[in-house]
């Protein structure tokens, strides 16, 4: 099992930053590539970014590069989302997953095992 805990989310303006953290607790962090998924009212989850295991390969959504930053540090069993020039449109429950770390960053809900319980992030226009 692993358990993990989103912090970080909160209300901006458009064009703020925010900075999500997800701290994993339970098995060998590194042995787990990693993910950020949103869903927003009425809306399905979608994938944000992903990291492999060794943070060497990372991957975005199309709505998101350039703007968001997937990174994580191993020693401290956590993997970050740092979010710049915010929209209305990236308004949702951000959560963070942990799939294992052959999948290397797959953008697939169904590879992830384990997810936290989600941080809100709402961005005001």
């Amino acid at each position: 099992q692993v358990q993990l805990v989103e912090s970080g989310g909160g209300l901006v303006q458009a064009g703020g930053s925010l900075r999500l953290s997800c701290a994993a607790s339970g098995r060998t962090f590194s042995n787990y590539a990693m993910g950020w998924f949103r869903q927003a009212p009425g809306k399905e989850r979608e994938f944000v970014a992903a990291i492999s295991w060794s943070g060497i390969r990372t991957s975005y959504a199309d709505s998101v590069k350039v703007r968001f930053t997937i990174s994580r540090d191993n020693a401290k069993n956590t993997v970050y989302l740092q979010m710049n020039s915010l929209k209305p449109e990236d308004t949702a429950v951000y959560y963070c997953a942990a799939s294992p770390a052959y999948y290397s960053g797959s953008s697939r809900i169904s590879h992830y095992d384990y997810w936290g319980q989600g941080t809100q992030v709402t961005v005001s226009s």
